[in-house]
This record gives structure tokens, C-alpha cells and sequence, in this order.
């Protein structure tokens, strides 16, 4: 019997569903709403580069061109990597572009009887024998829209893209007071180089934010105006961003990435020895995270300019907050063609910002244009797509939540759809695909879900750890501090040996990558 699988997104999670639907026979259909592949990497500043070294960030079956040396490849260099492995597999015939899915409803049974369900989609079987999923898109081209019924649905649209995520402030504090440009990073992002540096050239430019789009925009500003004009930066909550990824000379995955890291961490569902194994190694987790801290202070002056953050860097890692710092930033800082504003809150007036009264220098800002690098609302993406208002609260419930998903793909009371590339990782090409292999295998019939009141049990533990470990930062369900632990799972509900290094030392300490799941 053909099944048709529809996959929402083109980005690397949309390509790995694709490619792994073919695999096992299915027939997919990839909607993307934009003209090419690779989803949020179509849309960059001019000097983003990759975040992850890009051993940890390549396909299992398609490794990077040996002629590529760079450790950190370009937004460019990125592109073409994800378009190569699109046309080595043949997925470009799969794909719809200029698609917008507008919306998807399942045909089948009834809220009530889905919530008297025991097993996910009623029988366990993934593609239930009662229902259908109905796709509602629209051409972005012409504006005609299409209907389609499919089996199941992937939804791989990713959290940071579309829809911009911008602070609301009381009447009369807000953009409309300004006299100036207001725009997010992603419009930002969207213009040709060309485009954005004749944007800024000249001007006086605020940049609210201090992660990755945030710090690469004021460092472009920064090339471009130099110190007569210098680039502020309000940032509300410091970072532990880093100046690359080797603390003292130690590789970053020497200290995060191995099994030996993860006994040092309280993980979701663990029995006595390990929690005793855990307590007993606390100091270790905590010298640990002062070790990388010392090192980013030592090497970046955050003490100088009120940046030392009041979180651990294991937060850092655990919330999947971590950037590295664009080259030469705080050098361009020293000479001041980039400004550091500490700020926990700030307004608009007239002619500029204005930032909190109660910090030490409360002097107006002035600016002529304000960029937002504030994130995206990726769980309202998210929501927004289900016709189903009961579908909408399974997926979020309350604000203090976590995006309730069985092995971060399956939500055990919405049948017949999966999530991929949705919840966080330090490396979130590997993770996408063993996502969509852990996915597949479950659709070809190689393994079973438990009960949906065990999975719930589950994504509860689940949530527990990460509340304990990223603070603030729960909702975004990053693995990042248990990455192994989290793969060892999926492995072994697919009848695979989750220890894939050669000798027990190795298992040990070895940083784990994508090649290891090959």
C-alpha cells in the first residue's frame, strides 16, 4: 500500500525526512515556503559562519569535500554542502518550493476518543487505521491553494525563522515614539550584502541581543562605520560566549561531548547508583564549568564592560545558548567602534533608546536605527500550524512547560506526526538524523512505542532535567549536556548497540560525532 508522507521544511531536517522516507519506500512530498533548500542557512548575515566544527556537523553517508580545510565553514560554503547532499540523493524532485503549509487537521476519531486512546495513534501503529492528516498550502507565487490528504506528517520547521520574536513594551515606550528604523535580524538578514551595509553605513545603529545574530550584526556595523559612527549593543542577559572552542587548549568536546561528562550530570529516569555517581561528582561538574569560565574571562574582558554573566557555563551548554564570538569583537569593543549597554530592560524615545533607570549611566541612546536580534517564537510556529485548538494545547500546554514529545519527535496524544530539528542540540545536523532514522524505523515496523501514559512519564523526566540544568531556557529542550545519553536511547529502541567506540577507555572519553552512528 503506497503511503504518502508530507514533510514541512526544506532545511536540513526536511532533507534528512526526505531521505530517509525514500529509503524505506515511502512517497514524500517536502512543502518549503522559500525558493531553495537549507532553511535558516538561506538567510544569513555576511560573515556568519558555522557555530559547530564541522566534523560534528556533516551527514553520516556524506562528508564534507576532503579539498575543504576550514574547521568553521562559511554561511556559502554551508549552502552548497546541503544542496550537494539534495542532488547526491536525488531530493530536489521531492521538493515543492514557493509552499507554504498553512495548515494541517486530522480526519479521523474524535478528542474524546483520542484521549481514551492507551496506545499512540490508537493501535500503536503509526499510521493508526483510522485517520488521515489533510494539508492545507498555498503557492506563494500565484496565491492558488491546494488540499492534499496524506498519512503522516513530519513537520520540520525549525525554531528560528519567520516568525520574529519582538519585546512588547507599555504605551508610548514602544518603536511608534521613534523617529528612527525599527527591524528584526531577520529582516536584516534577508537583505543582499550590498543591501546591508549601505543600511548602516553612516548611521548610529542599537542592536538589542548578545547571542549569534546579534553579535555578528554589530560586528558588521562596526566594519563598516568604524568608530565615527560605533555600534551599541544593549544586551539584557550575558552570555558565556566563547572566543573558539579550546578552553586552555582542551577541545570543548573533550569536557562535554564524551560518556565520562554525562556521569558527572542527575539524568532523566536514573536509578540510585547513578544519582549517588552524580552527587558524589558535583565538584567535578562545577570546576568543570568555572575551568571554561576562568578561560573566557581571561581572554575576553567581560569584567571591564559588565558582561560576566550570572549563570554557569553548564547552563550554557545545557540550554544550547552557546556562540562563538565573531573574530576581533572585543578588540573593536577596545577601540570603540562597539559599544556594551548592560541593561535589563529599555524603551524608545524620539531619538533613540533609553535604558533602565535603575543601572549606573542612564544617558539616552541616540540612534537611527534600531535591529532586534531578540530570537524567534518558534513555539507559536509551531502551534500555528495545527487547525486543532486541543491539538495546539497538547503540544503547549502551560507557559512552564517544555514542548511535550516522546524522544523529542512523537507527541503521545497527536497521531501520525512527528517533529524533527525542533527541540535543541549542540549539533543539530547529527540530531536531526538520527531523529529521522530513530523516526523511520518506527514507521517501517522495526520496533514499538510504549504505552502513551509511559511516554508521558517519560517527556516528564525529561522536563525535570532540563528545568534543573538550563534555567530559564527549559522550553527550548535542549540535549546539548546529555547528547550521548539521549542517542543511547533512540539506539536502543531501534535494536542497535548504543557503545559505538573500540575499547572501554575510548567509550569513555572519546567526543562522540556522527561518524560514530554511520
Amino acid at each position: 500500500m503506497e503511503r504518502k508522507v508530507c514533510i514541512v521544511g526544506a532545511g536540513i531536517s526536511g532533507l534528512l525526512a526526505c531521505k530517509y522516507a525514500l529509503s524505506k519506500g515511502y512517497h514524500p512530498i517536502v512543502f518549503e515556503s522559500r525558493s531553495a533548500v537549507g532553511g535558516v542557512w538561506t538567510q544569513t548575515v555576511e560573515t556568519t559562519k558555522l557555530q559547530t566544527p564541522k566534523p560534528l556537523f556533516q551527514f553520516s553517508d556524506y562528508p564534507w569535500p576532503s579539498s575543504l580545510e576550514t574547521l568553521f565553514p562559511d554561511k556559502n560554503q554551508v549552502i552548497d554542502y546541503l544542496r550537494s547532499y539534495a542532488k547526491h540523493f536525488d531530493l530536489l524532485k521531492h521538493v515543492r518550493f514557493n509552499t507554504k503549509v498553512v495548515s494541517i487537521k486530522y480526519e479521523g476519531p474524535s478528542h474524546e476518543e483520542i484521549q481514551s486512546w492507551a496506545l499512540w495513534s490508537g493501535n500503536g501503529d503509526p499510521f493508526g487505521n483510522m485517520g488521515k492528516w489533510t494539508v492545507n498550502t498555498q503557492d506563494l507565487l500565484n496565491q492558488s491553494t491546494q488540499v492534499m490528504e496524506v498519512d503522516f506528517v513530519i513537520l520540520c520547521v525549525g525554531r528560528f525563522s519567520d516568525l520574529p520574536n519582538i519585546p512588547q513594551f507599555p504605551s508610548g515606550e514602544g518603536p511608534e515614539v521613534f523617529q528612527g528604523k525599527v527591524m528584526h535580524s531577520m529582516d536584516y538578514s534577508a537583505l543582499d550584502y550590498g543591501s546591508a551595509r549601505n543600511l548602516v553605513g553612516g548611521k548610529r545603529v542599537t542592536v538589542v541581543g548578545f547571542q549569534k545574530s546579534a553579535l555578528d550584526i554589530a560586528m558588521e556595523c562596526s566594519i563598516v562605520n568604524g568608530v565615527e559612527h560605533p555600534c551599541t549593543v544593549i544586551c539584557r542577559t550575558p552570555h558565556w560566549n566563547v572566543p573558539d572552542l579550546f578552553p586552555w587548549g582542551i577541545p570543548i568536546t573533550s569536557l562535554y561531548l564524551n560518556r565520562f561528562s554525562e556521569f558527572l550530570l542527575h539524568k532523566p529516569g536514573e536509578g540510585p547508583l547513578l544519582s549517588l555517581l552524580a552527587t558524589l561528582l558535583s565538584p567535578l561538574r562545577w570546576g568543570i564549568s568555572k575551568f571554561v569560565e576562568f578561560d573566557i574571562m581571561y581572554r575576553h574582558p567581560l569584567k571591564k564592560f559588565d558582561m560576566v554573566p550570572d549563570h554557569s557555563f553548564l547552563q550554557e551548554v545545557s540550554s544550547c545558548k552557546l556562540s562563538i564570538v565573531p573574530e576581533g569583537f572585543y578588540d573593536n569593543v577596545e577601540k570603540g567602534s562597539i559599544i556594551l549597554k548592560r541593561s535589563p530592560a529599555f524603551s524608545f524615545y524620539k531619538e533613540g533608546v533609553k535604558l533602565d533607570y535603575s543601572i549606573k549611566s542612564t544617558k539616552p541612546i541616540k540612534s537611527d536605527l534600531v535591529i532586534f536580534a531578540t530570537g524567534y517564537k518558534g513555539d507559536q510556529k509551531l502551534k500555528d500550524i495545527f487547525e486543532s485548538s486541543e491539538f495546539k494545547d497538547y503540544m503547549f500546554g502551560s507557559s512552564n512547560e517544555t514542548l511535550s514529545l516522546y524522544r523529542k519527535c512523537i507527541h503521545p496524544r497527536i497521531p501520525q506526526l512527528g517533529v524533527i530539528g525542533f527541540s535543541e542540540s549542540l549539533a543539530n545536523l547529527y540530531t536531526s538524523e538520527i531523529r529521522c532514522r530513530w523516526l523511520f524505523e518506527l514507521l517501517d515496523g522495526k520496533f514499538k512505542l510504549p504505552s502513551i501514559e509511559e511516554m508521558e512519564k517519560d517527556i516528564i523526566e525529561w522536563e525535570k532535567f532540563m528545568k534543573r540544568y538550563s534555567g530559564k531556557y527549559y522550553r527550548g529542550s535542549c540535549i546539548g549536556a546529555l547528547h550521548i545519553c539521549y542517542n543511547d536511547q533512540l539506539c536502543i529502541d531501534m535494536g542497535l548497540n548504543p557503545k559505538r567506540k573500540d575499547g572501554f577507555w575510548a567509550e569513555l572519553f572519546e567526543p562522540y560525532g556522527p561518524m560514530d552512528y554511520a
